[in-house]
């Protein structure tokens, strides 16, 4: 129990400094807004040591919600990478002392450039003197024992990172559409921007006439691995599907028969869709409402793909 109450002054602690520093944010966070939102450039962060982590965590929050932007650690940039800054760029320079050696020998040579900074420290610390508009990070004591790990100071840090990140997102009007093209990759990606065709099922469809036996309609089963059949008529529009679920309830029928017609057994008004341009998230809808597991695709009537429910879950969707 020492050990769990030691656990929750933790949070507790870091809490009351989020708590303080939100009622204590004032006209240098909106300088710092309006510097990054007017800047011709990129966001360009930097930082030592743990400062450094949580930088690059900022930066990748930045890009990812529309602020172009990029982590640079100081001592590359003493050696050569300082050419990665461009006229218009913003520095977000990040250090709780505002001491860092690193950090103070790199800004001489940003500022001589015309480069803005906005800088991540205590008051009246080097950096905080030498930047444009310095982010407060002035904290009562790190949760460490001994006040020395950085916990606090880095929690703060981030958390204000993320208000720059997202207080820019709403300023400039950010869209669902517009993250998820940033994140193609993802689940909300997927949702917005992959289509029925996309994903459907196109070749070696379990297809078989509308004359097959339900023996033939098994065996088309099998290699379709769908867990249907689809049921063409002559003029190849779709007469019908059988399913497990129709084969189960056609071997309870006193008169089965492995060579009747598997349209005696079929669904013979399935559930289609003709717009293979949807979003394939919209047709799993259309999936979970009806409580089907395939959803045909038609042109003219005709099938032209698939969709099974397990290939769309797969997906993340």
């Amino acid at each position: 129990m020492d050990i769990l109450n030691f656990a929750k002054d933790i949070l507790r602690l870091e809490a009351s400094e989020l708590e303080r520093h939100a009622n204590s944010l004032d006209s240098r966070f909106c300088k710092a807004l309006e510097l990054i939102k007017n800047a011709k450039g990129k966001l360009i962060v930097t930082g030592v040591g743990k400062s450094g982590h949580i930088g690059a965590k900022i930066a990748a929050t930045a890009a990812s919600t529309g602020t172009p932007a990029f982590f640079l650690h100081p001592t590359e940039a003493m050696h050569g990478d300082l050419g990665m800054i461009a006229d218009g760029d913003i520095i977000l320079a990040i250090s709780y002392s505002g001491e860092s050696g690193e950090l103070l020998a790199i800004l001489p040579h940003i500022k001589a450039r015309g480069v803005k900074v906005i800088a991540m420290s205590k008051e009246n610390s080097s950096l905080a003197r030498l930047s444009d508009v310095n982010l407060s990070l002035d904290i009562e004591r790190e949760a460490c024992p001994f006040n020395a790990a950085p916990s606090v100071s880095t929690t703060l840090t981030l958390a204000l990172g993320d208000a720059l990140a997202l207080s820019l997102m709403k300023l400039k009007n950010f869209a669902i559409t517009d993250f998820a093209a940033f994140h193609p990759g993802g689940a909300l990606g997927k949702r917005l921007f992959l289509k029925v065709h996309d994903v459907m099922r196109k070749e070696n469809l379990p297809i078989v006439n509308e004359n097959a036996s339900l023996k033939e309609a098994i065996s088309a089963m099998s290699t379709g691995k769908l867990g249907s059949a689809i049921i063409l008529n002559a003029s190849g529009e779709l007469a019908g599907i059988i399913s497990d679920g129709d084969l189960r309830r056609a071997l309870e029928n006193p008169s089965f028969d492995l060579n009747a017609k598997a349209l005696n057994f079929a669904t013979k008004s399935p559930k289609t869709l003709s717009d293979e341009n949807i979003l394939a998230y919209d047709a799993l809808k259309i999936l979970q409402e009806n409580k089907i597991q395939i959803l045909i695709i038609t042109k003219e009537n005709k099938p032209i793909g698939v969709l099974h429910i397990h290939d769309l879950t797969a997906l993340g969707l």
